[in-house]
């Protein structure tokens, strides 16, 4: 089953009587379970994919579909619970709340959806097992080193129970040690919990953790392939 369906899909910013044309005609699909690279240098135009597919921004023409459903046919309400319940979002900077100990910063997106948090502490306690964090949930992001952080961040996107992840560079501030570590995180996740992940990164060890690669240039796919087994399950360093 598709995740997601994205036909046509172009965007365009106009700057005075400028126009940049960042994504031409984009027509792909992403099965459910797929953990996907979006690869390319910069400028390509993989951020502005990753915010297109994530709701965040809107194309100039062209249909995105998450689960059969068109993004465009979302009012504003509908589009902010869906990316608090049905997406999840990890970004290169952490965004946590600084004043807000872990498992807080972790229960933000139920707060924010107006649940009951204490109906979600089992969750919370396993999530908290699987990145390695339940003896640091009562610690502030301050106390907490950038790797700590990213998986705050990551156990924040998966308590919702999404769908789909989006990551955003996610391995871009940390030195290669932990950004490996992370990486190994995602497949876990991506393994085990059967998410949709689509990450952005230059990183081709990065990549090598998924299970498929869309290479841009210059706004345009030049290659959406899959990643060998062999290459899945050899040491990646990030």
């Amino acid at each position: 089953m598709k995740a997601i369906e994205v036909n046509g899909l172009n965007k365009k910013f106009i700057t005075g009587k400028e126009e940049a044309h960042i994504l031409k005609n984009l027509t792909f699909s992403v099965e459910q379970g797929e953990f996907v690279s979006i690869m390319g240098p910069s400028g390509s135009g993989k951020s502005t994919l990753l915010y297109l597919l994530g709701g965040l921004d809107k194309p100039s023409s062209g249909t995105i579909k998450l689960d059969g459903k068109d993004l465009s046919s979302f009012k504003k309400k509908a589009m902010s619970k869906l990316r608090r319940t049905k997406i999840g979002f990890v970004f290169q900077f952490y965004n946590l709340v600084q004043n807000l100990n872990v498992e807080d910063n972790i229960l933000l997106p139920i707060i924010l959806d107006g649940k009951n948090p204490k109906q979600y502490e089992k969750k919370l306690k396993e999530i908290l097992e699987v990145i390695g964090l339940a003896d640091k949930r009562k610690l502030t992001p301050r106390e907490l080193s950038g790797g700590q952080q990213q998986r705050v961040a990551i156990a924040r996107a998966l308590i919702a129970e999404p769908d789909i992840i989006f990551l955003d560079e996610p391995i871009g501030n940390l030195d290669s040690k932990t950004g490996k570590e992370i990486m190994e995180l995602f497949r876990t996740i991506n393994v085990t919990y059967k998410k949709t992940l689509i990450q952005v990164t230059h990183s081709n060890n990065a990549a090598l953790y998924g299970t498929s690669i869309i290479r841009l240039v210059d706004g345009e796919i030049v290659e959406h392939s899959e990643i060998a087994l062999a290459a899945m399950d050899s040491s990646c360093p990030a």
